[in-house]
């Protein structure tokens, strides 16, 4: 009785354990996919167990939700810390636009996952309420951004701001996503840092010359 008294304590940590799955179950997820990533592996990798993974998700499907609302989550605390409401709209748009780009090539786990749960047909996003929700406020952003500079006299008028973060995300998502298919195919690595500022600067200036008025 006396030994078991002198036991030290075991500190209970749930954030810490449920943090530890969701980012080892990230990794695994972004590398295998939903169906080839595996729960024992993602347990392991976590220093916990199976049924501690259960205990705090549900099943590996709620895990991978989990793990989607993490990752955009992530993003939108990113995107946070972006201050463009004192720049002029022209320096504001391109900011945004280069924090955009440089996130993608900074977090590349994220597109793996997003071009993952695309082959889902977005299923499991679907059942998350929270990560359209995220994506607002960077929405939000850019439209005051056009706003300011269609009022200055800058920007042309009526751009969906939308449809504009979409193809923004597009012109970066692309050679992050594509990158080993594009130096197979045309045998040139995009994600050299020099290929990369020449690309970064082709997409400025075509998004300038959409903007600003003749």
């Amino acid at each position: 009785m006396i030994a078991n008294m002198n036991q030290p304590k075991i500190k209970r940590d749930p954030e810490g354990t449920r943090r530890r799955i969701l980012l080892a179950a990230a990794e695994e997820f972004a590398n295998g996919g939903l169906f080839g990533a595996r729960v024992d592996q993602i347990a392991r990798r976590a220093e916990t167990n199976e049924r501690m993974l259960y205990y705090y998700f549900g099943s590996k499907e709620q895990l991978f939700t989990a793990v989607l609302e993490h990752a955009f989550g992530a993003l939108t605390e990113a995107e946070r810390t972006l201050d463009l409401s004192g720049l002029a709209p022209v320096e504001a748009i391109t900011r945004l636009a280069h924090f955009v780009w440089d996130y993608y090539r900074d977090h590349p786990e994220l597109l793996r996952l997003v071009n993952n749960e695309n082959l889902h047909e977005a299923r499991y996003m679907q059942k998350s309420s929270r990560i359209r929700e995220m994506i607002s406020p960077i929405v939000a952003t850019l439209g005051s951004i056009l706003s300011r500079g269609e009022s200055a006299g800058l920007f042309r008028s009526n751009v969906d701001p939308l449809r504009l973060y979409v193809t923004l995300s597009g012109m970066g998502y692309y050679i992050v996503s594509n990158r080993h298919t594009l130096a197979a195919t045309l045998g040139r690595d995009f994600s050299t840092s020099t290929e990369r500022a020449e690309i970064v600067q082709l997409n400025t200036e075509m998004l300038l010359a959409f903007l600003m008025r003749k």
